[in-house]
Order: C-alpha cells, then sequence, then structure tokens
C-alpha cells in the first residue's frame, strides 16, 4: 500500500512539474545575469541589426529549432532594421557557456549595441518576439 502512495506521489509531482515547464517555454523575459553582456557581429557571425538582432541557438536534432527559425526569419521579414542570426550550439560551446545556454532553442533579443535585452527559452511566440523588439528598440 505504501508504494502504491509513493508512485501516485511522484506521477502527481512529475504532472504539475510538466506543466510548469510547458507554461515556461518560449516565454520570452529579462534574465538578471544577461544585464550588460554585448555581443558583437565578430562573435555572431553575422550582421548585427540596425534596430535589433535576433540570435538564434539551435543544434541538428532539435526539432522546435526549425519552427523557431521560421518564426523569426518571418518577424525579421515583417519589421525594418531586424537581422536574425542562428548559431549551430555544438559549433559555439565557449560562447554557449558563457551565455549559460541551456537548451536549444534559445532566442536572444539584442538591442543595436548588441546588448542582451530579452531572452527565450524553447520555441516562442511570434507576438511574444514583436513584443520584445518594441522594448530593444
Amino acid at each position: 500500500m505504501t508504494g502504491l502512495v509513493v508512485c501516485v506521489l511522484v506521477l502527481a509531482a512529475a504532472g504539475v512539474f510538466g506543466v510548469l515547464q510547458q507554461r515556461r517555454s518560449g516565454r520570452v523575459r529579462v534574465r538578471g545575469r544577461d544585464d550588460g553582456k554585448r555581443l558583437g557581429a565578430d562573435r555572431l557571425g553575422g550582421e548585427l541589426g540596425e534596430r535589433a538582432t535576433l540570435v538564434q541557438f539551435s543544434s541538428a536534432f532539435c526539432a522546435p529549432c526549425r519552427a523557431t527559425r521560421r518564426i523569426l526569419g518571418e518577424v525579421a521579414g515583417l519589421v525594418p532594421g531586424v537581422a536574425h542570426i542562428e548559431i549551430d550550439a555544438e559549433e559555439h560551446l565557449e560562447l554557449v557557456r558563457e551565455l549559460e545556454i541551456l537548451k536549444t532553442p534559445t532566442v536572444l533579443v539584442l538591442d543595436a549595441g548588441g546588448r542582451v535585452v530579452r531572452r527565450a527559452t524553447g520555441q516562442p511566440r511570434k507576438a511574444d518576439v514583436i513584443a520584445a523588439l518594441g522594448e530593444a528598440v
């Protein structure tokens, strides 16, 4: 009987954790650890946008990365002065460690000077990305 109770409690805790993790995934938010970090074109492998830059960290086996690439490409095409740069996380491990990228896709929103102003872990929603760009300008 005790084993059954423990099993039910573990399953309930795992369910709550899964729901919370799903709700957090893809949300664009500010992280205190990103304050003051700047990235230049030399480190990103592409030119920064005139107004803002969307930097996507991806990996080859990541299915949500393809959808994120499409979303960010659409946003960069819609909003003038915004660039989209995709970085392979496996090939840039030093940068991944420095920026504390823990999973892919992770999207960083940079202002015109290359300062990290927002971060999204998981597949972001198009409206959230556009709203975050408003704060980057």
